[in-house]
């Protein structure tokens, strides 16, 4: 999911202009050694926090259908997740760099979530809304200068977004529809009598008789299996067929009956 959102900002910096104007957009940290080694004009999209939004944590399990409409699984509620991103410019002077900033930041703030054109895998599957708060006050959020400060490097110009974005939930594969029926098979008439002889001879030697019998034992005729290939609608009385109802027994009068 976190590669998703990640795809999800890029796609979004780019409708600002920022690609045709040679502007690259990364997703790296802007350490000192990495401010050293960069040339060219950028906007650093940095991920530093990564949190749970337990208060939208569901429960029971949803049904993932196939293109015939039957169920194929299960799948759990998805969780919830807040990333919180540094979003930084970088360019030869102050102003250059807060020229970008400002580019950046009138489209992040032209949208209170990530279009759904711009998502991609689970979340484009999930269809759910990812929000997008820009230049806001999160609770329980690093300050930038802690953040600055943890990277080594000098404080800069920077805004803090921050997006909620669905995690999948668990999949768990559902059984396939049932398309056949029992298997019926139906015994000879030999075969019955054979079984019951068998149960005689069981009998008899639980009762000390211990003399053998023969017999001639009859085959079970093959199984035939009940398909459902033509099934319409049952309509109001069901697949049964309707059957006959005899008269009401008449009422047993009881003791202290007034005769009519």
């Amino acid at each position: 999911m976190i590669h998703e959102v990640d795809e999800g900002l890029r796609r979004l910096l780019a409708e600002s202009g920022l690609e045709v104007a040679g502007v690259e957009v990364v997703f790296d940290a802007p350490t000192r050694d990495w401010a050293a080694r960069r040339s060219a004009p950028t906007v650093c999209v940095f991920l530093y926090d990564i949190r749970e939004d337990t208060g939208r944590r569901g429960s029971g399990a949803g049904e993932v259908y196939d293109t015939a409409g039957h169920v194929v699984a299960r799948r759990a509620p998805p969780r919830w997740f807040e990333l919180t991103y540094l979003v930084t410019a970088w360019a030869g002077r102050p102003q250059d760099e807060h020229r970008l900033l400002s580019q950046v930041l009138a489209r992040l703030v032209a949208s209170d979530t990530l279009p759904g054109r711009l998502l991609s895998g689970t979340l484009a599957e999930l269809g759910l809304t990812v929000s997008l708060d820009t230049a806001g006050t999160g609770a329980d959020v690093p300050a930038a200068a802690d953040v600055w400060s943890a990277l080594g490097g000098e404080l800069k110009a920077s805004l803090g977004v921050r997006v909620r974005a669905p995690l999948a939930g668990v999949s768990t594969a559902a059984a396939p529809p049932v398309t056949e029926g029992l298997v019926v098979r139906s015994a000879g008439r030999d075969a019955r009598r054979e079984d019951r002889e068998d149960d005689e001879d069981r009998e008899d030697h639980e009762d000390g008789d211990h003399e053998g019998r023969d017999h001639e034992g009859g085959e079970t005729e093959p199984g035939r299996r009940l398909r459902y290939t033509e099934t319409g609608d049952p309509g109001p009385e069901g697949f049964a067929g309707p059957r006959e109802r005899g008269p009401a027994p008449a009422r047993r009068r009881r003791r202290g009956d007034r005769h009519p």
